[in-house]
């Protein structure tokens, strides 16, 4: 059950973000929106993680029905949210350079990934049921100061949701 619900999610998420992609004329980026999903290492940990029951969730390993407990649940969707911003360029984590230094440095995204970005956010709260245009917008603005951004990626972010 958790599975064909994932699902449902995933689709009306790939449906809305292409939507919103297509009105930009980004088609193909909205096409391959988020595929890494479909891979086990996210697909599992996601459904465990959002739909899961009660933070237990039971896994069918191949011969039997193994317990996953909501700690290794979470650890699985750290790991699989950690793999899904390296895999796709419209994540800005995907841009964060971390030096041997320790210091992490903003690079600038080029274009196409920005629009993606925020149809991503977009897609995201109409799969949620979130359909008010402001929404996106109030959005990132009570997240925007946790968002390591390129200063002209957040001005290109900010121009494209009208802050």
């Amino acid at each position: 059950m958790k599975n064909l619900k994932y699902l449902s999610y995933i689709l009306r998420h790939k449906w809305f973000v292409f939507v919103e992609c297509a009105r930009h004329g980004l088609f193909w980026r909205g096409l391959v929106h988020d595929v890494s999903k479909f891979l086990p290492a996210e697909w599992r940990p996601y459904a465990n993680w959002f739909y899961g029951v009660h933070g237990v969730t039971y896994e069918y390993t191949g011969f039997y029905w193994a317990q996953i407990n909501h700690a290794a649940a979470r650890l699985d969707f750290q790991r699989a949210w950690l793999f899904h911003q390296h895999r796709n360029p419209h994540h800005w984590q995907y841009w964060i350079l971390h030096k041997d230094s320790g210091l992490s440095v903003a690079l600038k995204m080029p274009r196409k990934y920005v629009v993606e970005m925020v149809c991503d956010w977009k897609g995201a709260g109409r799969a949620q049921g979130k359909t008010a245009a402001h929404e996106c917008r109030d959005w990132y603005l009570a997240n925007r100061d946790v968002m390591h951004l390129h200063q002209d990626t957040r001005l290109e972010v900010e121009t494209m949701l009208g802050v």
